[in-house]
Formats: structure tokens, sequence, C-alpha cells
């Protein structure tokens, strides 16, 4: 072989078949024949040169060892779970960030999620139970009201805080990749603790006035179903009003008014039994009626609405399939919009 002036014999490149690790083959050099000579431009005699002076063991890569394939992610609608777990170490970073967040500053800190719900309670008690003298299934109006308003909180916290945090969060989107579902999904999270205080307030008041679930204790066994069911609505609802809002900022307008005319369409300071019952079965099509009503009965030790609980089940699972097939239909012009 000739490079430039330079005559290369075939015996100073790689032997055939030599291996460069171990255990591995390197692929058969084409010009390794005895007497091949090759002329080539000066233009390459600098990577020849480099190719001749580098020994097998550094020419050949591991060819037996694992391959990473990339391909292009499909684009048929997915549940977001594997994300999630594989990343869940990045989405616990984001959930204290957004909890670090929420109370820096601030003189009373988490006490906001004891305040809150007594202040709603204060007020929902002198309107509805003493001046419009609503009816309460029997139980003291203060404990139905709590029992509902604890629910809604925590789903009225966690639909609002996920509805703007892509919005909330554009300078990290916009310099990093990373599934942008991690950051609902923090929003979601970041109202647990809030949940946790409030339910130890509603555990204090319903030993106060002795309506337990006594009666009933097994009830509370569904606890843990209707907090996952509350959870999911607001994560799949807020994952798509979240990207709504990254195209539409009148979503964050229109958000507290829809979160408002919810709260009064739900169970929470008045009974469903006085609904008649074609009111009823157009009541169970919002979810957060069978949630409210399964949550207020295993708290106090009455019968479940197995039907109201159904129902919930079923319209959680569409209106989160809803979110988030749209918010994959369009995550990944969200950095460009936003």
């Amino acid at each position: 072989m000739t490079v430039g002036s330079t005559e290369l014999s075939s015996d100073s490149l790689p032997p055939r078949g030599s291996a460069a690790v171990p255990g591995t083959r390197c692929p058969e050099n084409p010009l390794a024949r005895p007497g091949s000579t090759l002329r080539v431009s000066n233009n390459l005699a600098t990577t020849m040169d480099l190719l001749n002076a580098q020994r097998a063991d550094k020419l050949c890569p591991a060819l037996d060892t694992a391959l990473t394939v990339i391909r292009p992610p499909s684009r048929r609608p997915s549940l977001p779970f594997r994300e999630l777990r594989d990343r869940r170490e990045l989405l616990a970073l984001l959930i204290w960030r957004d909890v670090a967040v929420r109370y820096k500053q601030a003189a009373l800190g988490v006490a906001w999620a004891v305040l809150q719900p007594l202040a709603t309670l204060a007020i929902f008690t002198v309107v509805f139970g003493r001046l419009a003298s609503m009816p309460s299934d029997g139980l003291p109006y203060s404990v139905f009201a709590l029992c509902g308003l604890v629910v809604w909180t925590f789903f009225a916290a966690a639909l609002t805080a996920a509805a703007g945090s892509l919005v909330g969060s554009a300078g990290l989107i916009t310099k990093v990749w990373f599934p942008r579902l991690l950051v609902p999904a923090a929003a979601v999270g970041a109202a647990v603790p809030d949940l946790i205080c409030s339910a130890a307030l509603l555990a204090v008041w319903l030993v106060w006035n002795g309506a337990g679930p006594w009666g009933r204790p097994a009830g509370l066994l569904i606890l843990p179903l209707l907090a996952v069911l509350t959870g999911a609505l607001a994560f799949g609802a807020g994952a798509g009003l979240a990207a709504l809002n990254v195209r539409y900022r009148d979503v964050r307008h229109a958000l507290p008014f829809l979160v408002q005319i919810w709260m009064f369409a739900t169970p929470i300071v008045w009974p469903l039994s006085i609904a008649t019952p074609a009111l009823r079965r157009l009541m169970l099509l919002n979810p957060m009626t069978g949630i409210v009503e399964g949550a207020r009965a295993a708290l106090t030790g009455r019968r479940l609405p197995w039907d109201a609980v159904g129902a919930a089940c079923l319209g959680t699972l569409a209106l989160s399939a809803i979110g988030f097939v749209y918010f994959q239909s369009v995550e990944r012009t969200l950095a460009d919009e936003i």
C-alpha cells in the first residue's frame, strides 16, 4: 500500500481475524491480503497513518457486547406508569421542590392545610347548616361537611396545581429534556402532605363529635382506594388541562370558576339522598360524587354506596384516559409552545 510517498505492505496492517478484546472478534480487513497494495489520495494520509499506528486492540470495538437500539416512539397512546416508575427519583425531587416552594417564607407553614378546611367548614356550617337548614343524613352538619371538604380540598388543590404546572416550570422544560408528565405528577404528589394534615384534623373532629366508624370499621379499608381514585382523577384531568393551558392561557382564568361549579355539583354541602332518582343518576356521572359519598359512609360507619363507588371508578378511568391521551398527543411540541 502506498500512502503519499510511503510504501506500506499488507504485513503492517492488523492481521486478519485478530481480536481486540479477549472473547471478541475483529471484522476481517479486506486489505490484509499478501502482496495487495492500494494507492490512496494524500487527503487520507493522516487517517491511514493513524490506523497503521494503532494496534488491533484499539481499532476494533467489542462487537459481541449488548447494543442499544434507538427507535422512534410509538404514536399510540399508552399509560404513563412506566415513565413514572423508571424516573421515580426525579419525581421525588420534583415533589420535594414543589412542597418546599409552597411553604417557603410562610409564617404558618403546613398549618394552612388545617386552617383552610376549618375556615371553610365554619362558613358552610353557618350558611348551609343553620341558615339554610340543609339536611345531613342524621349526622352533625359539621361532621357531614368536613368529611366532604377534606376530600374536596385535596382534589381541588391537586387539580389546580397540576393544571398550571407546565407553565410554571417553563424554564426547566425549555432547557432539558425529561418526561413532561412528571411535572403534573409532582404537583399532585405535593398535595399529599396537606391531605395527611387535614385527615388528622378530621379524625380528631370525628372522635370529638362521637361520629366515628364504630358500627362498620371494615369500611375504612376502602379509604386507600378512594384516595388513589382522587389522586388519579386530579392527575389525569390536571395533565390534560396543563397541556391545554400551554396552548390556550385562558385555562388559568376559567379553572377557578370550573372548580367552584364542580364543588357545588358534588354532594359536599348537600346530601345525595335529597336528589330524585333521575337527578341521582345524573350526579353519578361526576366521579367526585361517588368518592365523597363513599368516604363519608366509610368514615361514619354507614353502608357503602357501591353503585356510586363503581360509577366513580369508571368516571375516573374515562376522564384520566382522555387527559393522558391529549397530553401525549401534544407532548412533543410543549417546549416550543410554552
